[in-house]
């Protein structure tokens, strides 16, 4: 285990996991929440993350943006970006809009032009894989090539099974075993 991931799983582990009575956007009850924004907007946090993320999509060849649905995956994106220039990589990054603005250019998906390039879609945690389907749906509309998704946490429902069965490889950094959930 590298050394940035240790204190990526630390850090989530006392500042972004919160025991009590939690209903989960699927709906279902959980006795505790990983909330990842907690950390992933925090400025000792967020470079972790880039280099943890890094370290799991570095064997992906060709890839040239990473992102997702606005709002959970915008800071992991940041963060690859950032860390991934420091490093010499040249990842850029792309949002995705929960629905395609209704002025301007009335665009889904913004940021670079994604036609015919390969890109990963994020999400700081998955539950059902929802936020990750409908990304590359969006994507998908603007002639991106989706080569896979990547977790920062994986809360193991069946998120990767829903994204694995629509035809898309699924990575994550870190599962509930590593914060003592499971």
């Amino acid at each position: 285990m590298t050394n940035a991931r240790q204190q990526l799983i630390d850090y989530i582990s006392a500042e972004a996991v919160f025991h009590g009575d939690f209903t989960l956007t699927s709906g279902k009850k959980a006795s505790y929440y990983v909330d990842l924004r907690k950390v992933s907007l925090d400025h000792r946090v967020a470079p972790l993350i880039g280099q943890v993320m890094i370290d799991v999509i570095k064997d992906i060849p060709d890839v040239f943006a990473v992102g997702g649905l606005t709002m959970g995956a915008d800071p992991v994106a940041s963060a690859i970006l950032h860390q991934g220039a420091a490093q010499g990589l040249a990842y850029d990054a792309f949002v995705v809009r929960k629905e395609p603005k209704d002025h301007g250019r009335g665009k889904q998906v913004e940021g670079p032009e994604l036609e015919g390039k390969r890109v990963i879609v994020l999400e700081d945690t998955s539950t059902t894989g929802g936020s990750p389907l409908k990304a590359i749906e969006a994507l998908e509309k603007v002639g991106a090539i989706v080569v896979g998704v990547a977790v920062v946490v994986d809360r193991n429902t069946d998120a990767r099974e829903r994204i694995e069965k629509a035809g898309y490889p699924y990575y994550y950094a870190i599962g509930l075993a590593d914060l003592g959930l499971e």
